[in-house]
C-alpha cells in the first residue's frame, strides 16, 4: 500500500490547506497519509527549512517529493497510478 508523507508545521496555513485538500484524495485512492511536523525532527527542518508543506510519496527519509506549498492533485494521482502499476 502506498504511503503519502505530509511534512508540515503547526502554525502554517498552507499546511492546513494542503492537508484539507489531500485527505479526501487519499481516502478516494485508499492511501495512508502520515503527517510529520518538520520542527520536531531537526534533520527534516534542516533539509526543508521554510519550504513546507511538502508532500512525499513514501517515507520522510527516502520518499519522492510530489509537490510543495500547494497540492498538485494531478501529480499525486499520476504517482499513485505508477506505484500501483509497478507493484
Amino acid at each position: 500500500m502506498a504511503v503519502l508523507t505530509l511534512l508540515s508545521r503547526a502554525y502554517c496555513h498552507l499546511c492546513d490547506d494542503m492537508r484539507d485538500a489531500l485527505l479526501p484524495l487519499a481516502k478516494r485512492h485508499g492511501v495512508t497519509v502520515v503527517e510529520i511536523d518538520v520542527d520536531a525532527v531537526p534533520a527534516l527542518e534542516t533539509r526543508f527549512g521554510e519550504r513546507v508543506p511538502v508532500l512525499l510519496l513514501g517515507d520522510a527519509a527516502t520518499g519522492c517529493e510530489l509537490c510543495h506549498y500547494r497540492l498538485d492533485a494531478d501529480m499525486v494521482v499520476a504517482a499513485l497510478a505508477r506505484t500501483r502499476s509497478i507493484g
